[in-house]
């Protein structure tokens, strides 16, 4: 990859990024914990500057200006252009785009970049980012009991590295090449570091590989050798984690990632906590399902999305505010979230939050076989979105966000399940996800190893992707939800079939 300043950029000296903006941005990034926002000129913009070691929060978050953004761009038109690199077609919403605004680099100039860093990943990977299919699933709706029309299905297996996590990786990566083409190239590129049992390890290794940067993985022990080999011949330095007794409480991969990136390396991971930038995008995949929906006007009821670290979740989750904020879709859908019984880390920080607003009670913990009782979970959140006023759901989320050891800590026990892509010890992006369901009325689902195996089967049987059973983990999630009466008839429902089965 060359860092070459794009050569329509303005002569004379790399203009800096200025602090006094004259012309309003429509993309900054601020702390949803303590309200910092990060400087424009920032280099290192995707950690609040506060840090994390007084019980707050502090997770940076895009807040996106709908209103300075439609006064100089045309959402309707963009969402409906048929480009089929997401990156292009949704490039005026990142922020990577305003720095480069900033910086001085035209819109040429920045989809170079884009091109020169897509052409990179397909002579790496076979092929660059392109749109995924989100197509109807007659026949899986079908076995599962819904109307034939009512399901949709996206499918992320035929994304870069066969999953989804490439696109969170991605809106990092433009960051990355937009800031280095600013400043007119880096004379010591950091080192880039991810914590991965697979997927994310395994896209994080494709993308900087084609940006020519280094890449530490950290992973445990037992990680798939076909994944170690492939990491090893992108040029990966892996590093296994066992856990050690000296360790404290959490993911022993997480905790030696968070060690080298306070020795200098650089957040290129799929948790929002340790780099904000991953979430917009992660939000490409929805804004692609805005696209499809508003090509078949039609709408969108329910949305079904596996959680580990959350980030996914929490993409879909401002993607989908961003959709309806821009004019394109009236409301949310429903945002169900779905963790295995083995590891409920979402779920917990959700009983002990509503259990705060005036009225409600926590709920039991699951019976043995993992089953909660979905027909209650879905009358209390039906009941938090339409009686609890919103000023006190919002208080609470704040509440929440100065006292996250309240509600989030690390599972206790070390968790095991077919689905290990979501056995995150924590949600890292649980607040966020957290107040997406609270504002649509979204159950937080968990589910047995007999209901995951279930839908990993009826999703080789019914359709012909070849997804793994944590990519399936969503339908799992379904099929706990319609025991719930919560889908009513001709609602319409999407999943996220997210990783191939390797």
């Amino acid at each position: 990859m060359s860092p070459d300043y794009p050569p329509d950029a303005p002569p004379g000296p790399r203009p800096p990024i200025s602090r006094g903006i004259a012309a309003p941005v429509a993309s900054r990034l601020v702390c949803h914990g303590c309200g910092t926002v990060a400087a424009l000129d920032d280099t290192r913009p995707y950690r609040c500057r506060r840090g994390d070691d007084d019980n707050v929060d502090h997770v940076l978050r895009r807040a996106f200006d709908a209103a300075t953004f439609k006064s100089w761009s045309d959402a309707d038109a963009i969402f409906r252009d048929l480009e089929p690199n997401p990156f292009r077609k949704f490039r005026r919403l990142f922020y990577s785009y305003e720095i480069a605004k900033l910086g001085g680099i035209t819109d040429s100039g920045y989809l170079r970049i884009v091109d020169r860093l897509d052409a990179a990943i397909a002579g790496i990977d076979g092929k660059g980012f392109r749109a995924t299919p989100f197509a109807p699933q007659a026949a899986l709706a079908r076995a599962i009991g819904l109307e034939s029309d009512c399901l949709r299905v996206k499918d992320e297996t035929r994304n870069v590295s066969g999953s989804h996590k490439g696109r969170h990786l991605m809106g990092i990566m433009l960051w990355l090449e937009t800031l280095r083409a600013v400043r007119g190239g880096e004379d010591d590129p950091p080192t880039l570091a991810v914590a991965s049992c697979g997927n994310a390890a395994l896209a994080a290794a494709v993308l900087t590989r084609a940006a020519g940067r280094r890449l530490q993985v950290f992973a445990p022990p037992e990680a798939n050798p076909r994944t170690t080999d492939r990491l090893a011949e992108l040029g990966a330095e892996l590093t296994r984690c066992p856990r050690r007794a000296s360790d404290p409480p959490g993911d022993p991969c997480y905790l030696r990632f968070l060690e080298a990136c306070r020795a200098g390396a650089l957040p290129f991971t799929v948790q929002g906590r340790s780099n904000g930038l991953t979430v917009e995008g992660g939000s490409t995949l929805v804004w692609e399902v805005v696209a499809g929906v508003m090509a078949g006007s039609q709408r969108l009821d329910h949305l079904v999305v596996q959680v580990g670290g959350g980030a996914l979740a929490a993409s879909c989750i401002e993607g989908l505010r961003d959709a309806r904020d821009l004019g394109l879709v009236d409301r949310l859908p429903r945002i169900h979230t779905v963790q295995t019984a083995s590891a409920y880390p979402l779920r917990r920080a959700y009983d002990l939050l509503v259990s705060r607003l005036p009225g409600l009670e926590p709920r039991a913990s699951p019976s043995t076989s993992g089953a909660f009782d979905s027909a209650a979970d879905n009358s209390r959140a039906l009941f938090i979105r339409d009686e609890v006023p919103v000023g006190t759901v919002t208080e609470a989320l704040e509440e929440a966000a100065r006292h996250r050891s309240d509600f989030m800590w690390p599972w206790e026990t070390p968790p095991e399940s077919l689905a290990y892509g979501i056995l995150d010890d924590e949600t890292y992006d649980w607040l966020a996800v957290l107040g997406g369901m609270l504002e649509t009325g979204g159950v937080p689902l968990v589910v047995s190893e007999p209901v995951l195996a279930q839908a990993h089967r009826l999703a080789h049987d019914h359709t012909s992707i070849p997804v793994e059973p944590t990519g399936s983990a969503g339908l799992a999630g379904l099929l706990a939800l319609e025991t719930s009466n919560a889908i009513q008839p001709g609602e319409r429902v999407a999943l996220l079939f997210t990783g191939i089965e390797r």
